[in-house]
């Protein structure tokens, strides 16, 4: 049975982060900074290299690449929305909304994983989307249940019905898509990540259903949780807003499974949300404020998964 978890990370520690004003288009948890650019990107190294630290004081492995300084990628330290790695051996690269975000697609940092002991049977480039204005931004529009093989996804201008059907038909997932809205000064607007509002882990499901519009879709997707044996834990909008469905399970190298939340995150939950959470799992919680405010996503985005096989 495939895993859900993984206990190796890889992770891409900024060059140039910083606000990016084409994925603000519909990225509404960005906000900008008045700070200069270098005091930014020195604040979000700091805040990187404490995550990483704790992940490894933790037993995780964590596989650190360092941005490139050129080309400038204010958002290269959340890989998950360009590659994704599977059992099997398949890597898989994905169409970017944002064109200075495809940027971010960097072989080197496959030959990296391949130096680093692990085996790439196939890379299966979906880019070329992008002609056609179609998206599909990784783990950010796929939360997966590898275990299951269920796809969830919220459609956005990030994660279009075409490619997340082709992604289903090629990799033998079932694809569960469903609109999910957030109100922004009083207008009601798509999520445009799924894993802002979803987090799917071994045993478990954070999830936000109030963001669910449609009745029949919530329905849909409570029971698809359920029928699938996972424990679901609902959020609020308003935890939402705070990152807390941008969690992930990862386990160590004891097996021992572990949720990542943000500091922000986790301050938005209630004792007794964290302590279904904690029946199930240990959780660490790294402090990134700076990462979430400008960049928008939080510390699901920042770990990219590697499940490929040893060589």
């Amino acid at each position: 049975m495939p895993q859900q978890t993984t206990s190796t990370i890889l992770m891409v520690r900024p060059a140039n982060f910083g606000f990016n004003p084409e994925t603000a288009a519909n990225n509404f948890y960005q906000k900008q900074d008045q700070r200069s650019v270098v005091e930014i990107n020195a604040l979000a190294q700091e805040e990187f290299d404490g995550f990483v630290s704790m992940l490894r004081q933790n037993g995780v492995r964590v596989l650190v690449v360092e941005d490139t300084i050129e080309p400038k990628k204010t958002d290269a330290v959340f890989p998950n929305n360009w590659f994704s790695t599977h059992e099997d051996g398949k890597v898989i690269l994905y169409p970017m909304f944002s064109p200075n975000r495809r940027l971010e697609r960097r072989k080197d940092i496959l030959e990296f994983l391949i130096q680093s002991g692990f085996s790439i049977s196939e890379i299966v480039d979906l880019s070329f989307f992008e002609k056609d204005e179609q998206y599909l931004e990784g783990t950010g529009s796929l939360v997966l249940d590898r275990a299951n093989r269920i796809a969830y996804a919220c459609k956005s201008v990030r994660t279009h019905p075409v490619p997340l059907a082709y992604f289903g038909r090629l990799f033998g997932f079932e694809v569960l898509d469903f609109d999910a809205v957030q109100t922004v000064e009083g207008v009601e607007l798509p999520i445009y990540h799924t894993n802002v509002m979803m987090h799917v882990g071994t045993d478990l499901a954070v999830v936000c259903l109030d963001s669910l519009p449609v009745k029949s879709d919530k329905l849909k997707l409570q029971n698809k949780l359920t029928q699938s044996g996972k424990k679901i834990i609902p959020i609020t909008v308003k935890q939402k807003f705070q990152f807390a469905g941008n969690m992930l399970e990862i386990k160590n190298e004891r097996g021992e499974k572990i949720t990542v939340m943000s500091d922000t995150a986790y301050h938005s939950l209630n004792e007794a949300q964290i302590k279904s959470i904690e029946k199930y799992t240990k959780i660490l919680v790294p402090k990134i404020p700076t990462i979430e405010k400008l960049g928008g996503g939080s510390v699901r985005c920042m770990m990219a998964e590697i499940f490929l096989p040893l060589l």
